[in-house]
């Protein structure tokens, strides 16, 4: 067994166990690209050894996915089958954990009509409202992870072979993702248990604003609810199971107040948006909203993500990240969210996590609203942590303090 195939091994332990952490007799729902099928049969071994029920496969290709993008018109695009959605749906209410392998590359669909993409964006999301809650909610366990796939391992290594580039990225993810350690598991404890303070003082704080400022020109205040929380990379389902939603994360996050954004902001890294490049993008806010916004590369894919509800210019998520951590430390551009938002400081578009909010899983969509959480039918991080951002914050009393400074934490 070569050392690539006992890290795969290592990874897919480490998702089942500690990423999804699989309950005997659970279904789980396994979503993964069929280029990378080894690694989806090593994770259904890890979960039916947990005890799972049954391992439910949704495969995805990349060069079917072109066809089709390319193929069929733009008013297929429009409508999601009914069977898709109830498919979903039957195995979230079966209490199922979702295990996602990320792993695309990044510009598959960068030559497609961005009609055809922005519309089945929208009718994807519209149609999956209802499911996204099991997961945005924290009602079933879930985890994002990736592994390398051509495409994306020669967008990353573009100079070597395919081969070479595969090994590269293999090596980057066991190491951001702590598999190559002799005990990952206990590695993530070790990890977790930091994370959970930065968390712990920002809960004491409870901060009634953030200010971000840098070099580039991002000067911006944001407003945070009260009753705010912020959460680290552990979670824990409706029935108290504790899971890792992302492998790797080096974030700590909440919510900010949707009316209570204000001032200029720009990204820092480019956003991979289903298949197409969104490159130095600026964003100007007046009362939670964007009022305007430009991007080198891209921008009409931006344009297409804000118009797919009235909500979708509002933001759902701030994200702290010290950029002295293992996937900035690394100095690679992964093209892949999952990874490039733990380098950074990022921000979401869209819809907040109610778990962000004291009692926020119990209040309905309207409630939720009405405290100040945003609602949309997307929620799309984009990157905007730098070595030189400061970020303070307002405390209830009026006292400002150092959260952030030279791009990590201040305490």
């Amino acid at each position: 067994m070569t050392n690539i195939e006992k890290n795969m091994e290592k990874l897919a332990d480490l998702v089942v166990k500690k990423g999804v952490n699989v309950q005997k007799g659970q279904p789980v729902l396994l979503r993964c690209p069929v280029e990378r099928a080894d690694f989806a049969r090593l994770v259904a071994k890890k979960a039916y050894e947990r005890g799972a029920v049954e391992v439910v496969m949704q495969w995805s290709d990349d060069p079917l996915t072109l066809m089709k993008f390319e193929n069929a018109p733009v008013e297929h695009f429009e409508e999601v089958p009914d069977w898709m959605v109830q498919r979903t749906k039957y195995y979230m209410e079966k209490g199922a954990c979702v295990i996602s392998v990320a792993a695309t590359d990044p510009e598959l669909l960068k030559d497609v009509d961005p009609k055809k993409t922005a519309a089945w964006s929208k009718a994807f999301s519209a149609a999956n409202k209802e499911n996204m809650k099991y997961t945005m909610n924290d009602l079933n366990s879930w985890c994002v992870v990736s592994v390398p796939t051509v495409g994306w391992a020669k967008r990353v290594f573009p100079d070597v072979s395919e081969e070479e580039a595969m090994e590269k990225l293999w090596d980057a993810i066991f190491y951001t993702t702590r598999t190559d350690q002799d005990d990952p598991i206990k590695a993530w404890d070790k990890h977790i248990d930091v994370m959970d303070k930065h968390a712990a003082v920002l809960n004491e704080k409870q901060y009634k604003k953030v200010h971000y400022k840098n070099s580039l020109g991002t000067d911006l205040e944001v407003e945070l609810p009260e009753n705010h929380i912020w959460i680290s990379g552990g979670s824990e389902n409706a029935k108290g199971d504790v899971f890792i939603a992302n492998m790797p994360t080096e974030e700590v996050f909440t919510l900010p107040k949707r009316t209570g954004v204000n001032g200029k902001l720009y990204s820092t890294k480019p956003l991979n948006m289903s298949g197409n490049l969104v490159d130095e993008m600026v964003f100007t806010f007046e009362n939670g909203k964007v009022v305007d916004y430009d991007a080198k590369v891209g921008k009409q894919h931006l344009t297409d993500l804000f118009d797919v509800d009235e909500n979708a210019r509002y933001l759902g998520e701030i994200a702290l990240v010290p950029y002295d951590s293992p996937i900035s430390n690394s100095g690679l551009l992964f093209y892949n969210t999952l990874f490039d938002e733990n380098a950074s400081c990022h921000f979401a578009f869209g819809k907040a996590y109610p778990t962000c909010i004291k009692g926020g899983v119990d209040l309905s969509d309207e409630e939720l609203l009405e405290a100040g959480v945003n609602d949309s039918l997307i929620h799309e991080d984009f990157m905007v942590g730098s070595k030189d951002l400061e970020i303070t914050g307002e405390l209830p009393n009026g006292e400002i303090e150092y959260i952030f400074k030279d791009g990590n934490w201040a305490f």
